[in-house]
């Protein structure tokens, strides 16, 4: 698999990950894993290809990766300090119309254990900052060609779900737990589109038809060059598909609200 490059240098290497691929071996990962490649294609011989942090299986962005044993211990070590700086997209349901910051510890959760939670007594820290970049709201018969199967009722129904009402976010996990963007989204009952997981299954299917995936992308990192110290941010732009969806629902809203 070819990656797409953002930098590369003698001492790290950063990628801009596309959805799909799985950063690490799991006993479910049947196609090379992200840090497969890195061993194997780029010749990176460090434990999990020199992999500073992670992105979940349909999170796409920038991905941080050290190519020297040195390297990768200076960043791991900003990590566990919290020098770096995270900022993630996010387009969830519902209005969000001020800057917040979510606290909650996470761990699986005790009946589904494929699925993280917020725990009040157990689990790890976990806090994460968001900030609205833009709200959007629409009459929901202006999805008819996405919902043309639907009749007016269930249309009707559709409008009193709110399914008319979303933001796109600006996420900053001051953490690095699993899943933890799209955990304290649903705790604070706005679900990521697309989400599989957290959205519901009824909101999955309604999501699917216009956002062909969770609509999550790592969108900028920060961190101290571990050679140099010097500061650096590194970007990815927001991809084709996701960028697309976002088309796709601005193109039904004839009647837009957009709040910034």
């Amino acid at each position: 698999m070819n990656l797409r490059k953002v930098y590369e240098d003698e001492d790290l290497l950063v990628i801009d990950k596309p959805p799909g691929l799985v950063v690490e071996p799991t006993k479910t990962a049947k196609a090379p894993t992200l840090a497969e490649i890195l061993q194997k294609s780029h010749g990176i011989d460090l434990e999990r290809g020199g992999l500073i942090h992670r992105l979940d299986k349909d999170t796409s962005g920038v991905l941080l990766v050290a190519k020297t044993q040195k390297a990768l211990a200076n960043l791991q070590a900003q990590f566990k300090q919290r020098k770096t700086k995270k900022e993630y997209l996010a387009l969830v349901h519902g209005f969000v119309d001020k800057e917040g910051q979510v606290e909650g510890n996470i761990g699986r959760n005790p009946i589904k254990r494929e699925k993280f939670t917020v725990l009040a007594d157990e689990g790890k820290e976990a806090v994460t900052e968001y900030e609205p970049v833009g709200n959007f709201q629409f009459s929901i018969f202006n999805f008819q060609s996405i919902f043309n199967d639907l009749n007016e009722i269930q249309m009707r129904k559709l409008e009193r779900m709110k399914y008319n009402q979303f933001t796109l976010l600006s996420c900053r996990p001051l953490t690095g737990r699993t899943h933890q963007i799209r955990v304290h989204l649903k705790y604070i009952n706005h679900p990521i589109v697309s989400d599989q997981i957290y959205a519901g299954r009824k909101m999955y299917r309604l999501d699917k038809r216009w956002c062909p995936r969770q609509f999550l992308h790592a969108k900028k990192i920060g961190f101290y060059h571990p050679r140099s110290g010097k500061w650096m941010e590194l970007e990815s732009e927001l991809p084709y598909d996701l960028e697309n969806a976002l088309g796709n629902l601005k193109s039904q809203m004839s009647n837009v609200k957009t709040i910034t």
